[in-house]
Order: structure tokens, then sequence, then C-alpha cells
């Protein structure tokens, strides 16, 4: 119920955003029944229906991927203060997000049933006639459990993945085996320094220890001082009467469930993200692994067939790879935008391209694998080759889809996160033709780095299907 509401709250744009993630879910879920239907159809031919099913998977993937950009953009499911208060904690809300995304799948999965009905003949008596029928088992009867199981997989899997990607994490690091120890009134054992009772009251004792020639005449002059100017638990003076700081140990700060916390738990520069450059050379690798799949399977095909279940498999260890790498090359981009003597456009734009490097670069990579495989199967359904028929051009444009709207939603996302840094730079005094000059910088720069890429790439991976 408070999922339906939030829906039903939500704003225009967000219920947009939903409305995609309905449609890309309907177009999968026919391409689905399809293949069930051609599976009804041609009992004697499962490899060609097991082969379709499989192909079923790219939009599927892509359908999933989407949702999971929605559901991370959704107003109505960020923590804010107060709703802990009332149980809406980060475990409640990432439920309700799956839940909202379960739901905005099963839509288009309803959706996709009524059409296929529709085109079957079973709604209104008169059945489509055209290049699908061969797979609408015309005049068969439909197995429920098959077409239930169809149906509610894009949903099941698109909620499992939100609640994965959303689900509750503890911001705390874990610490580290070379912590320092503290004293008698941290909580982490004793000390090299003993302290006396009401060290950690005094005044200073937060500050930096003294040096030792300070802290010797620190020493002389608290024996100097008389008993009665010294009490308990007062800090030593030197001869001009400045107060001296004490050489006792930091107490840690305490964290929101009431523990000390370590040194290595309090956010420093060295505690901050680092970016998702490691998968570069992982993201090559699986690209590299692609292609010579793809290669094998161009050479062993033939151009009056469907692609085999290997040119699937390259095409998707091609995408996993290009979706590995795309967050380094943003941040590659964003180092080559601030090299040479740069100036403040140059720099804000570098800057800007490093932050979000991990939140836009592997959308990019999606894309430009997207790319790289329209340009492949253009090559490979070419005149002399198979038709691409209805349902290859709806998966294609499922997948091409999905892959531009998620591009699309985490360039707003970065955008709304970035809201703050605009705010002070227009307060400081930056025109706003300067922000958006920075922001074609970005653009123009992503485009020379990962257009050549997307061409490379499709360029290989056509070569073998096009012998």
């Amino acid at each position: 119920m408070l999922a339906l509401r939030l829906t039903r709250a939500a704003r225009l744009a967000v219920q947009l955003r939903r409305l995609l993630v309905a449609v890309a879910s309907a177009g999968t879920g026919f391409l689905l029944l399809c293949a069930l239907g051609h599976a009804l159809t041609h009992p004697e031919a499962p490899g060609a229906s097991a082969l379709r099913l499989a192909w079923c998977a790219a939009p599927l993937a892509a359908t999933v991927y989407l949702a999971v950009a929605v559901a991370r953009t959704d107003p109505g499911a960020r923590p804010r203060p107060g709703l802990s208060a009332i149980g809406l904690g980060p475990g409640r809300l990432m439920a309700v997000s799956a839940t909202t995304t379960a739901l905005s799948a099963a839509l288009g999965s309803v959706a996709a049933l009524l059409v296929f009905l529709q085109l079957r003949g079973d709604l209104t008596g008169a059945p489509a006639d055209g290049a699908v029928t061969g797979a609408l088992a015309l005049g068969q009867r439909l197995p429920a459990p098959a077409v239930v199981t169809l149906l509610t997989l894009v949903p099941a899997a698109a909620s499992a993945a939100v609640a994965l990607n959303l689900r509750p994490r503890d911001p705390r690091p874990a610490p580290s085996a070379g912590s320092r120890r503290y004293g008698r009134f941290g909580a982490y054992g004793l000390g090299a320094a003993r302290e006396t009772f009401g060290t950690y009251g005094r005044y200073g004792a937060r500050l930096a220890p003294a040096p030792a020639s300070a802290s010797a005449s620190a020493s002389a002059s608290a024996s100097a001082q008389p008993a009665g100017r010294r009490a308990a638990g007062a800090a030593p003076v030197d001869a001009g009467g400045t107060l001296l700081a004490q050489a006792s140990d930091t107490h840690p700060p305490a964290t929101t469930d009431g523990t000390p916390a370590t040194p290595d738990a309090v956010p420093g520069p060295t505690d901050t993200p680092r970016p998702h450059t490691t998968t570069l050379p992982w993201g090559i690798a699986v690209l590299t692994v692609g292609l010579a799949v793809e290669t094998y399977a161009g050479d062993t095909a033939t151009p009056a067939t469907t692609p085999s279940a290997a040119v699937l498999a390259g095409w998707a260890l091609t995408a996993l790879g290009l979706a590995l790498a795309g967050p380094g090359l943003t941040h590659l981009c964003g180092r080559l935008l601030q090299a040479v003597r740069p100036g403040a456009l140059r720099l804000l734009a570098g800057r800007v391209l490093m932050e979000e490097s991990h939140r836009i670069g592997r959308p990019i990579g999606v894309v430009c694998s997207v790319a790289s495989a329209a340009y492949a199967a253009a090559t490979l359904y070419d005149a002399d080759g198979p038709d691409f028929g209805p349902l290859s051009t709806l998966g294609a444009l499922v997948v091409a889809g999905c892959a531009v709207a998620t591009l699309l939603t985490a360039a707003v996302e970065a955008k709304h996160d970035r809201t703050d840094t605009t705010d002070a730079l227009l307060r400081l005094g930056a025109p706003p033709a300067t922000l958006r000059a920075a922001a074609a910088v970005r653009a123009g720069t992503l485009l020379v780095m990962f257009g050549p890429l997307t061409l490379i790439v499709a360029q290989l991976a056509s070569l073998p299907l096009a012998r």
C-alpha cells in the first residue's frame, strides 16, 4: 500500500521513467511469449526455439538495467531525516523501491499478454496475418504455467536487481589491524604513557603534543609551583603564565551507535573513494575475449541462418568488456582535460568527469556496445542474408532504447547530485555560460574518446560475420 501511494504521488518525470520500464517490460514479455509460441508451433525443432529464447536474454538484461537506473533516481525511495522514526529506514525504503519496480514491470507484462492474445485472436476472434503468425501458436492452447513463468521473469529479475543494488550498507569502514591504542579513557586498551585521573578533562588535552624541550620546561615549572597552586587535575603553566598542552592521546570520536571509533574511521584525505579505474584492464581483457569468440563464431556460421549462441556469447562479452572499461576511460578523459597547463574551463570539466566516472562511465560503455552490435547486425543482415524480421526489430529497439534511456537517467542523476556545487559556483560569481561551456567540453571529450572506440569494436566484430 505504501508503494502504491508513493507511486501515485510521484512527479511527472518520475512517472515517465516508470512508464519506460513498463514499456521495456512489455516488449521483453512479448518476445518471451513469441519464443513460447514458436516452440509450440515447431515441436520438431527444439534447438531453434531454445536459440530464440536465449536471444531474449539481451532485452531482458537491458530492461533490468533500466529498472535499476530508474530506481536509483527515484526521490521517493531516498532516505530522508525523520523517516526512520516512523519505521521507514533504509531497508524499508529498499523494499518499497523494489515493490514499485515490480509493479511497473508487472504492468508491462500484463500489456504484453493482452497484445499477444489480441494477435492470436483469443480476444476478438480475428487472428493477425503477417510475419509473426509463426510465433503465435495459432489454434493451439497456451500452457498456463509456462505463460505465468515467462511473464513473471521480468518483474522478479528487476525487483531482485533493485533490491541488491539499493541494499543498506554500513557507512563505517572496518577498522584496520594497525590501529593505534588509546589510554585509560579510550575503549581500546592501555596506552604507552600512564595517565593520571582527570587528564582527559583538562583544558588542552585534545591539542597536539608539545615538543620535548617544552615538556621538560613544563615539568620543571610544574615542580617549582607550590602544592596549593597545583590542584589535582590542573594544567601546568610555564613561567610566563602560558597554558601548556598535554601530551596525552586524543580521544576517539563517538559514532552514531555510541561506540568510539578509531582514527581510521574518521573521514580524511586518504579515505575518499577511489575511482573505478581498476576495472579498465579487466574490461579490455573481457572485450578481447568477446571479439575472439565472435571471430570463432563468424568462421563457423553461414549468412543464411540465424546467429548462433556463440555469436550471442561473443556480443555479451563485448558489451560486458565495454561496460567495465567505461568508468576507467571516462576518468582518463577527465585527466586528459587537465593536462598541459589547463585553464578554469578545462579544470572544471575534467574534475566533473573524474567525479562522475563511476556513474556515467558504465552506461556510456553499454551504449557503445549496443552501437557496435547494431553495426555488426547490419553487416550480417545485408541484402544476401536473412531478413530482419519484426521480432528482431522489436528486440533491437528494446535493447537500444533501454541503453539510451539508462544513459539519460544517469546523466540526470549526476546533474541532480551536482546541484550544490553548481549553486556554490554561481554564488561565487561564475557565469552560467561557463557552466554550459564546461558541459559542452565534457560531451565533446567523451564523444572523441568513445566514438572511435565504438567504430573500431564494430569493425572488428563485423569482419568475421561479413565473410
